[in-house]
């Protein structure tokens, strides 16, 4: 019963342009400044599961507001797998890098920090999509008690 959204999706459709179109026109900052833009749009709303990329938590005061209202779950993987699940996608500008795999090692390095103060940190690896879905819906019934 919860709404699902993206919020790359959901910049895409206010910017008027692909996640990539606004690194590479208007840079990395500028991408920010509308991620935490909508992350203040969807404050005040209940009943949503946000999607956000990686680099959305990196601001304080994004990962501030997910934690103010909402039970803040991590998918981690290895970066390997992720390379595994992302190398065939050109919408990605921060793997436009010689080294993709190199470049999420790195990502994955500096964002670890961040990451594990997440509420819920869940391992993806060897897990089908719907032993993720029950195990953070348990976890998300176990918090709201």
């Amino acid at each position: 019963s919860f709404e699902f959204i993206d919020t790359d999706a959901l910049i895409e459709s206010e910017a008027g342009l692909r996640v990539s179109e606004i690194f590479s026109c208007q840079g990395e900052p500028a991408f920010r400044d509308l991620e935490s833009k909508v992350g203040m749009q969807l404050a005040s709303r209940s009943g949503l599961v946000i999607s956000t990329g990686g680099g959305f938590v990196l601001r304080p005061e994004n990962f501030a507001l997910l934690k103010s209202h909402a039970l803040v779950v991590c998918l981690w993987a290895t970066a390997e797998t992720l390379y595994e699940r992302v190398r065939n996608q050109d919408h990605r500008p921060l793997l436009r890098d010689p080294d993709p795999l190199g470049r999420i090692r790195k990502l994955l390095m500096e964002r670890e920090p961040v990451y594990r103060q997440a509420d819920v940190l869940v391992n993806t690896e060897q897990r089908s999509v719907r032993e993720l879905a029950q195990h953070i819906a348990h976890e998300f019934r176990s918090c709201a008690r």
